[in-house]
């Protein structure tokens, strides 16, 4: 999936978020897609954030509609039911750096750089910044960079967990990010939709009752073809073709 509105660095503005939601909305109904990778069309720039000079000329409650279809928006991102890998190469500011954190997994660049600027504007991260920048690097140190809104460099986001690959400078973070995504690819399409179901609904509860809902998802996995196929590869050790059935 790919951001391309070059002349405004991927800004979002409403109709890079529509392209969004269709995108999303056929990504739901892929049985066959085992990873999803978002990445920017634009060398040096992930997202630039929101798009203020189309903000300026919202109303207040076009403001406060837009802010409410762009969280839902990324939280359908969250919810695909298949793993994501976001490409960040270059600027993932304010709404961009929410955009990726959306995502399951994040490679960076070199030269990417991390912010969440938005309590300079007056306003406070409303993408899901204040709810999934906290769980993924820590309360504390969430609070520091909303704050400030300071600018973290991918080596520091790496530090903080922000991010869980750095490229070398000179290497390719898309690159990177293929050989990752290809890499959980090779799982089987049904493993990889329980697992993130059983992670991400676990986390968000206590541990019974995350465990139950790892039984619920093991549960799905057990009458697959699949499984069988697993069993079978590794007793002839080969590669298993997984089918999604």
């Amino acid at each position: 999936m790919t951001l391309s509105r070059p002349a405004a660095r991927n800004a979002i503005g409403r109709q890079l978020l529509k392209e969004l939601g269709e995108a999303l909305r056929l990504l739901n109904y892929e049985r066959s897609t085992r990873c999803v990778v978002v990445r920017s069309s634009s060398p040096g720039v992930f997202s630039a954030g929101a798009d203020l000079k189309e903000r300026a000329t919202m109303t207040q409650v076009e403001a406060a509609d837009f802010v409410t279809l762009l969280r839902s928006s990324f939280s359908a991102l969250e919810a695909l039911p298949m793993p994501t890998v976001a490409v960040i190469d270059g600027f993932a500011i304010g709404g961009g750096a929410e955009l990726a954190l959306s995502c399951d997994l994040r490679v960076a660049g070199h030269g990417a750089t991390f912010a969440f600027p938005e309590t300079r504007l007056g306003i406070i991260p409303g993408a899901g910044g204040t709810q999934r920048l906290p769980r993924v690097v820590g309360r504390t140190r969430a609070k520091e960079l909303v704050f400030t809104g300071r600018r973290i460099d991918a080596s520091e986001a790496a530090t903080y967990g922000l991010v869980d690959y750095v490229v070398e400078p000179g290497t390719s973070a898309e690159e990177r990010g293929m050989v990752l995504a290809r890499d959980i690819a090779q799982a089987g399409p049904i493993a990889l939709r329980m697992a993130k179901a059983a992670i991400n609904g676990g986390m968000e509860t206590d541990l019974q009752t995350g465990l139950a809902m790892e039984s619920a998802c093991y549960a799905q996995v057990l009458p697959t073809q699949d499984r069988l196929e697993g069993l079978r590869a590794f007793a002839e050790k080969r590669v298993p073709v997984f089918t999604g059935m």
